[in-house]
C-alpha cells in the first residue's frame, strides 16, 4: 500500500492540473466572447435610448423658441393700432409714451419695446437710455416702413450677441407715422440650455448659428464652429482612438471629444435646431454593466480555482476547527446571557425614569401651552386698558364703556381656553358646530387689531361672497387663524413693505391660504413639532403651530406649510366642508 500510493501520485495532480488549466482557459474565453456581444448590444441600445431623448428635447426647444416668437408677432400689429400711439406721434408729445410701453411690456412680457418716429429717432422706450437714439439705417425700421405687414429681422448687437426684433409701421390714411419695435428674448433659452451637458445651437437658413450654448460658435457657419480640436498630446489621442472604437462611430467631433449631433426643423425661416450629446454618459452606463459581468466572472474564476484546488482538504484540521469554534461560540453565548441581564436591569430602571419625565414633560407642556394661549389676549386686554384710561382722562366715559365691554369679552375668551384646555385629552367633538369660516376670519383680525395698529402692514382679503360652513369648534378654529396671523406679522416684521394676504377658496374642501413676503421657512420639517420656534427667547416657545396642527386634524382637516415661489410662507389650512342638509338647516 505504502509503496503503491507514491507511483500513483504524479499521475492525479497532472490530471487535476490539466482540468484546472481547461477550465480556466474556458471561462476566459467565454467572459471575453460575453464582454464583447454586450459591450456591442448595450453600446447600440444606450445610444438610441440618448438619441430618442435628445430628439424629444428639440421638439420642447423647438416648440418654446416658437411659441414665444408666435405670442410676440402679434404685439407690433396691436401696438401699431393703439390710438395713444398714434395721437403721440401727430402731435409730437411723447411725455407719456414711455411709460405706455413699459406697462405694455409688463403686460405682454416683451423683451424691449421701442417707438420710433417717421424720422428712426427713438421717441419712447421701455429702456429710457435709448430715447432719442437713431435707427433710420436699420433693416428693421427701412424694412416696415417698405411693407404695410410685421417685418421680423435678426441683428447683430455692438456686443457681439444677436438681436431678434419684430417691427411694423404706424400708419394712419395711408401715410406712415413711425415704426413700432418689439425685441425677442431668445436669450433666455440660451441660459436655460447652458445647464445641460448638451451643446446647442440653433442655425438660420443661411447655416450660420444664431443661438448657442458655446458662445464663440455664434455668428459663424456650423462648419466653422465644430472644425475639430484634437487631443494636445499622444497618450490624450491613444486614449480617444481607444473610445471611439469601444463606441460606434461618432456623429461630429466637438472640442475634440466625439458627439452624437441630432438634429431637428423649427418652423420659422428655415431654422434648424442642432445638439451634441458626447457619449460620457453612454459608456458610463455601458461600462458600469461591463464591470458587473467582469466581476462576476472574476468570482466564478476564483470560486472555481479554490475548490478545484481544496479538494484534498484535512479533515482533521476541520475537526479542530469545529472545536475551537464551538469552544469560542460557547463563551460568546456566555457574555451575551451576561450582558442581557445587564440590559434588562438597566431596562428597568429607565422604564422609571421615563415614566417620571413623560409627568414631568407633560405638565411642562400643559404650562407652556397656557402661557402661550392666553398671552394673546392679555396682551389685548393691555391695550384697551391703556385706551379706557385715555378716554377717560379726556371725558370720553362711553367710549371707555366700549372699551371695558372688550375686555369682559376677553376675559370671557380666556375662561373659555382655560377649560378647552383642560379637557384637550379628551378630543370630543361635542362642541362642534356649523360655523362660517368668513365670520371666524373677521373676528381673528379683531382680536389682531391691537397689533395691527401699531405695525403698517398692508393685508388683503379675498373671501367668497357665499357663506363657507364647516362642522368646527368656533373659539378653536378662530384660535389656530389668529395663531396664523400672528406667525405672519413676525414674519414680516423687518420687511420694508410687509404683506400679507388672505385667501378663503371653495372646492372640494374650505381652504384658507395665509401668506406673507418675509424670508420664508429653514425647516418645514421640524415645523409643526412643539417647542420648536426660530424666535429669540422671550418671544414665543414653539407651540402655536404645533397647537394649531392638532385642532385642524380633530377638526378632520389637515394644516400644511411651504415657501412661497416668490419668497415668503404660505401657510394652508383645508377643512371638509357641511353636507348640503347641515347647511340647509344653518
Amino acid at each position: 500500500m505504502q509503496t503503491g500510493d507514491p507511483s500513483l501520485l504524479p499521475s492525479s495532480t497532472g490530471g487535476a492540473s490539466w482540468r484546472v488549466r481547461l477550465v480556466v482557459a474556458i471561462l476566459v474565453l467565454l467572459a471575453v466572447a460575453v464582454v464583447g456581444v454586450t459591450n456591442r448590444w448595450l453600446t447600440e441600445s444606450f445610444t438610441e435610448t440618448t438619441r430618442n431623448r435628445a430628439e424629444l428635447r428639440l421638439a420642447l426647444y423647438s416648440g418654446n423658441m416658437m411659441s414665444e416668437l408666435q405670442r410676440t408677432s402679434v404685439v407690433p400689429l396691436l401696438l401699431a393700432r393703439d390710438p395713444e400711439l398714434i395721437r403721440a406721434l401727430n402731435e409730437q408729445q411723447f411725455s407719456r409714451t414711455s411709460g405706455r410701453l413699459i406697462s405694455f411690456q409688463a403686460e405682454i412680457g416683451a423683451a424691449s419695446i421701442q417707438l420710433l418716429d417717421v424720422n428712426g429717432r427713438t421717441v419712447g422706450a421701455t429702456n429710457r437710455n435709448l430715447l432719442g437714439t437713431s435707427h433710420r439705417q436699420a433693416a428693421y425700421f427701412v424694412d416696415a416702413q417698405r411693407v404695410n405687414d410685421t417685418v421680423f429681422s435678426a441683428s447683430v448687437t455692438e456686443a457681439g450677441a444677436i438681436e431678434f426684433i419684430y417691427s411694423r409701421a404706424v400708419m394712419q390714411d395711408g401715410t406712415p407715422l413711425g415704426v413700432v419695435v418689439v425685441g425677442v428674448d431668445l436669450r433666455k433659452y440660451e441660459r436655460a440650455w447652458a445647464g445641460l451637458q448638451d451643446a446647442v445651437a440653433v442655425i438660420d437658413s443661411e447655416g450660420r448659428v444664431i443661438l448657442s450654448t458655446e458662445p464663440r460658435w455664434r455668428g459663424l457657419p456650423l462648419t466653422e464652429a465644430l472644425a475639430a480640436q484634437y487631443a494636445p498630446s499622444a497618450i490624450d489621442r491613444a486614449l480617444q482612438v481607444t473610445a471611439d472604437w469601444a463606441q460606434n462611430a461618432p456623429d461630429a467631433y466637438v472640442q475634440g471629444e466625439a458627439v452624437m449631433r441630432t438634429e431637428a426643423r423649427v418652423p420659422f425661416r428655415g431654422w434648424r435646431i442642432v445638439t451634441f450629446t458626447a457619449y460620457a454618459s453612454v459608456r458610463e452606463q455601458v461600462n458600469g454593466v461591463l464591470a458587473l459581468e467582469i466581476m462576476g466572472f472574476a468570482i466564478l474564476l476564483a470560486l472555481t480555482f479554490y475548490f478545484l484546488s481544496r479538494r484534498a482538504m484535512n479533515e482533521s484540521l476541520g475537526f479542530q476547527r469545529e472545536s475551537i469554534e464551538l469552544r469560542q461560540l460557547n463563551a460568546r453565548l456566555q457574555r451575551e446571557i451576561a450582558e442581557r441581564e445587564k440590559v434588562e436591569k438597566s431596562l428597568q430602571v429607565a422604564e422609571l425614569t421615563l415614566a417620571q419625565s413623560s409627568k414631568l414633560a407633560a405638565l411642562g407642556e400643559m404650562s407652556a401651552a397656557v402661557s402661550h394661549e392666553l398671552n394673546q389676549p392679555l396682551a389685548a386686554m393691555k391695550t384697551y386698558l391703556a385706551g379706557a384710561r385715555l378716554l377717560l382722562q379726556r371725558k370720553r366715559p362711553d367710549e371707555a364703556l366700549s372699551s371695558f365691554q372688550r375686555i369682559d369679552d376677553l376675559i370671557e375668551r380666556m375662561g373659555a381656553i382655560t377649560r378647552q384646555l383642560k379637557s384637550y385629552a379628551r378630543k370630543g367633538v361635542e362642541a362642534f358646530e356649523p360655523v362660517d369660516v368668513r365670520s371666524c376670519i373677521s373676528a381673528a383680525l379683531s382680536m389682531m387689531e391691537p397689533q395691527l395698529k401699531t405695525r403698517v402692514v398692508k393685508i388683503t382679503r379675498a373671501l367668497p361672497r357665499q357663506p363657507v360652513m364647516v362642522l368646527a369648534d368656533r373659539l378653536r378654529l378662530e384660535q389656530v387663524i389668529i395663531n396664523l396671523l400672528r406667525n405672519a406679522l413676525d414674519a414680516v416684521r423687518d420687511h420694508a413693505a410687509p404683506q400679507i394676504d388672505i385667501l378663503l377658496s371653495v372646492g372640494e374642501t374650505a381652504t384658507l391660504t395665509v401668506r406673507d413676503n418675509g424670508m420664508g421657512i429653514a425647516d418645514l420639517e421640524n415645523l409643526f413639532e412643539p417647542f420648536y420656534t426660530t424666535k429669540k427667547p422671550g418671544e414665543g416657545v414653539g407651540l402655536g403651530l404645533a397647537i394649531s396642527s392638532g385642532i385642524v386634524t380633530e377638526l378632520g382637516g389637515r394644516l400644511t406649510a411651504r415657501n412661497g415661489e416668490g419668497g415668503g410662507a404660505v401657510f394652508e389650512m383645508q377643512l371638509p366642508l357641511i353636507g348640503k342638509d347641515v347647511a340647509a338647516a344653518e
